[in-house]
């Protein structure tokens, strides 16, 4: 069974049902259903049309679902615009769907989260990681959306923020995270550059392409992550570090900056310094003195502690860190990170065991477990 296919067609057969009238929530408990049906048959008769497959079995599931509370002339409606049999058009109707799911009648919260459950694939775990809330809580949020637009006639798409919002995560996602869907939310950003004339818009493509020319070197042959100022330099993709940079200069030419222009900066800057020791960390701490200003994110003040760490010394961050509420995501691995750097090993360790502990996923975990390892055999000679 290959899951990729499914995940890829998935937004375009929920496009479908959209436009032939069925309503969000429905449409997407079809789709869901059949996808499942898709997992038990295609292993024995897998479908000539995949996509044609599914919209077919979904615009089933959906009438199924709804026959019960519609009445007899809508439903028969509804029967005669089933999906004739045979090949179905391969419109990409994913970006029209991140606009639809950013629906007015939204929270801008409510809209991310929808979308990334719906049609940007991820689970709700890793929407309640990203958004730093319980699972549970994402949870509901997820179900008072689909409440909220049930019924709704998705004729007014929301705004491009917040769809911004949610490349932005589906990106982060697939860039550190379990599904890999970094290429696809490159793939959308630039459908929406070419669409739409913005400089967030352009901001955000420079900071996905900076950041995905280093994906080479993140990993060891063994899976393991390699922190930025081990990096094996060479590895990085110069061509996608050289587009990144231009599309990021004539974004920033119309000074009408922005969170993703200021965190592209930052990565440009990353990616220009031939080697970890010539990073220009001074210019860094600005750029993210600026990002805290138009974010107000803890996360932003966190990654800003350990630039002053690097430009100012350690002691300077973890200055910049006892500000911050060691209850964030990743303030363990940096307090940790810091006191190595203040030759502080044993309160180090001991901050990387917990870090460890509180990882999102098992390559962070086992790197943050080395590091505490590595320090205690230190220590111990």
């Amino acid at each position: 069974m290959d899951e990729a296919l499914l995940r890829s067609l998935t937004p375009s057969v929920l496009g479908v049902l959209v436009r032939r009238g069925a309503d969000f929530a429905a449409a997407e408990d079809a789709v869901q259903d059949a996808l499942v049906e898709a997992v038990r048959v295609w292993p024995d008769e897998p479908p000539r049309d995949a996509k044609g497959w599914l919209v077919t079995v979904a615009w089933r599931k959906f009438l199924d679902a709804t026959r019960a509370d519609t009445a007899r002339r809508r439903r028969e409606d509804r029967v005669d615009e089933e999906p004739p049999p045979g090949p179905t058009p391969g419109t990409d109707d994913t970006l029209q769907l991140y606009f639809l799911c950013a629906h007015p009648s939204l929270t801008p919260s409510s809209a991310v989260a929808l979308t990334l459950r719906a049609v940007g694939g991820l689970t709700t775990r890793q929407i309640a990681q990203a958004y730093l809330v319980p699972e549970a809580t994402m949870a509901q949020r997820i179900s008072r959306a689909k409440r909220t637009v049930s019924g709704v006639r998705f004729d007014r798409p929301g705004d491009v923020g917040t769809v911004l919002r949610v490349l932005y995560l589906v990106f982060n996602e697939g860039y550190s995270g379990d599904v890999d869907l970094s290429a696809e939310a490159i793939r959308l950003t630039r459908q929406l550059a070419a669409a739409i004339d913005h400089p967030e818009v352009a901001g955000l493509l420079a900071l996905m392409l900076l950041h995905h020319a280093r994906r080479a070197a993140r990993t060891a042959p063994d899976g393991s992550l390699v922190p930025l100022a081990e990096q094996d330099r060479s590895r990085w993709d110069t061509q996608a570090i050289a587009e990144g940079v231009e599309i990021l200069q004539a974004a920033l030419a119309r000074d009408r900056l922005g969170e993703f222009q200021a965190q592209a900066a930052i990565a440009a800057l990353h990616a220009d310094a031939p080697t970890a020791e010539e990073t220009d960390w001074v210019q860094i701490v600005e750029w993210y003195d600026e990002l805290a200003r138009l974010t107000g994110s803890p996360v932003v003040r966190l990654n800003r502690a350990v630039a002053v760490g690097e430009a100012d010394g350690p002691r300077a961050g973890l200055a910049a860190l006892a500000a911050l509420d060691d209850s964030l995501p990743r303030h363990a691995a940096v307090a940790a990170y810091l006191h190595e750097r203040d030759g502080d090993l044993t309160t180090a360790a001991r901050l990387y065991a917990e870090a460890a502990h509180k990882a999102p996923n098992i390559a962070e975990r086992d790197y943050l477990t080395r590091q505490a390892a590595r320090l205690n055999t230190r220590r111990d000679r």
